[in-house]
């Protein structure tokens, strides 16, 4: 009798936990609802502490957006444009593709959205190019052909239509639909065996497969010889350097030793790597060789900045 009372008592608890965390999660759920009624009806303090206290505390990975979304409203609202900047980039980093509609956000918001946008989309393309060829490297076809798809959606993004139209955005549109296509062909099953013997008669040739593009070479390759530094200048950082700053710029080096593509993967400042791609574009180098013949190389350079004494 007391093991039936005690299992009883077991259960009893059990169901309690799991209606208060049902009831919590639910409580989250109508606080942002609140946040958003809150600053619908332009009480902007009131629904950011709702806000800053939602995203302190545990909360679902999908509602972390929308929470830096109305954190971003409810701070230009009140004048608070760098922190509202801020808020911005955390949405734009999370989901590049989002921008507020009309029925969201008033002129003043997507302006501000607009800019930060302009600003950090060429950095995240050229990000995301880095990670799509290297799943495609890794022969990740499948992670590859959606990376090159994101890279190619947000070329045509409006907001990156004068940065899409010029290098090195320019350059990554076709190298971006050609691995793309390239993946998706690699990562499709094969045709299922047919269930009896075709007539060899009807036996239709298929065509050729595509060639992939020639192998790129890097350090971890145990048979290259790698490039020699013929030229190879980064320009100055413009203005004074209050703190040092680092990144790193990828290159390839084509068998004439010209650099046939570059990329940041690692962000100095918007306009410091700008010039950084330019200057790159005139980098010259004696070819990686394998077995006397020259190939494609695959080269990281860093960049470090140093304090302006």
């Amino acid at each position: 009798m007391k093991a039936k009372y005690s299992y009883a008592w077991i259960g009893a608890f059990v169901a309690t936990m799991m209606l208060t965390a049902a009831s919590l999660r639910a409580q989250e759920s109508g606080d942002l609802a609140a946040a958003r009624d809150l600053y619908a009806s332009a009480a902007y303090d009131d629904a950011l502490a709702v806000l800053n206290r939602l995203r302190a505390a545990d909360h679902p990975a999908g509602q972390s957006r929308t929470i830096e979304q109305y954190r971003a409203f409810c701070l230009l609202a009140l004048g608070r444009a760098t922190d509202a900047e801020q808020a911005i980039e955390a949405v734009v980093t999370a989901e590049p593709s989002y921008q507020p509609s009309e029925s969201d956000a008033g002129p003043r918001v997507r302006s501000a959205f607009t800019t930060v946008r302009r600003r950090m989309l060429p950095v995240i393309i050229q990000q995301q190019y880095a990670q799509a060829k290297a799943a495609f490297d890794r022969k990740e076809f499948q992670a590859a052909a959606d990376g090159f798809h994101h890279v190619l959606a947000g070329l045509a993004d409006p907001d990156v239509a004068a940065e899409a139209s010029q290098p090195p955005l320019a350059d990554l549109r076709q190298l971006a639909g050609g691995f793309e296509e390239l993946s998706a062909k690699a990562a499709a099953p094969p045709p299922p065996t047919p269930a009896r013997p075709i007539p060899v008669a009807a036996v239709v040739m298929a065509p050729p497969p595509a060639p992939l593009p020639p192998r790129i070479y890097t350090a971890g390759d145990a048979n290259v010889i790698a490039p020699v530094t013929v030229s190879q200048m980064l320009p100055s950082f413009p203005g004074q350097v209050m703190i040092p700053r680092s990144g790193k710029i990828e290159v390839v080096i084509d068998e004439s030793g010209a650099v046939e593509f570059a990329v940041i993967t690692n962000s100095v400042t918007t306009a410091y790597d700008n010039l950084a791609l330019a200057a790159a574009k005139n980098w010259r180098y004696r070819p990686a060789t394998v077995e006397g013949m020259p190939v494609k190389f695959r080269k990281v350079v860093a960049i470090s900045i140093r304090k302006t004494t």
